[in-house]
């Protein structure tokens, strides 16, 4: 029953995001037959760093969605604080729902069942210009975001420049 509800509501949401495109991303399913699994392109976000850039991740979806959150994992090159080398996102709304057992996010930071693939994409496209060094996925992105701001501009703009050579 989970995964029919879910499918329809995937579904709807990708009809939605057809009719009505939002600035910044686009997105369709991998396969036709798998409502379960998208795949997302992101605009690097204007007057950011990654501005120009060309990301593409995949989206998936558990069987109990909304309920419980995606995985979103870049397969393009993205060098960032808060995206793991695997190209894994790290951003509270993607983590499950309830208390952090680590004690860094509040409960409502964390996955809720009304969030949307737009509203998910949207706080991608927010971490992108704004990243959290503070509990960091990729360690080394965060200490040179703090502490060397030019090599790690040096390492965004060769993803920029590799996404743009992947279109």
């Amino acid at each position: 029953m989970a995964k029919n509800q879910a499918s329809l509501l995937l579904q709807k949401q990708l009809k939605d995001l057809c009719k009505k495109p939002v600035d910044g991303f686009s997105a369709g399913l991998v396969d036709e037959n798998n409502v379960f699994q998208w795949s997302v392109s992101i605009m690097g976000p204007p007057d950011t760093l990654y501005e120009g850039g060309f990301f593409n991740a995949i989206m998936t979806f558990p069987q109990d969605y909304p309920n419980k959150p995606p995985t979103v994992k870049f397969t393009s090159e993205v060098w960032h604080p808060n995206v793991y080398s695997d190209g894994k996102v790290c951003i509270s709304i993607l983590h499950p729902p309830g208390d952090d057992p680590n004690g860094y996010e509040l409960a409502s930071e964390r996955w809720n069942p009304v969030h949307t693939v737009e509203s998910i994409v949207l706080s991608i496209i927010s971490m992108l210009s704004g990243p959290n060094d503070e509990s960091p996925a990729n360690v080394q992105a965060a200490k040179e975001w703090r502490d060397n701001r030019a090599e790690f501009r040096k390492k965004v703009s060769r993803c920029v420049r590799r996404s743009q050579e992947m279109l």
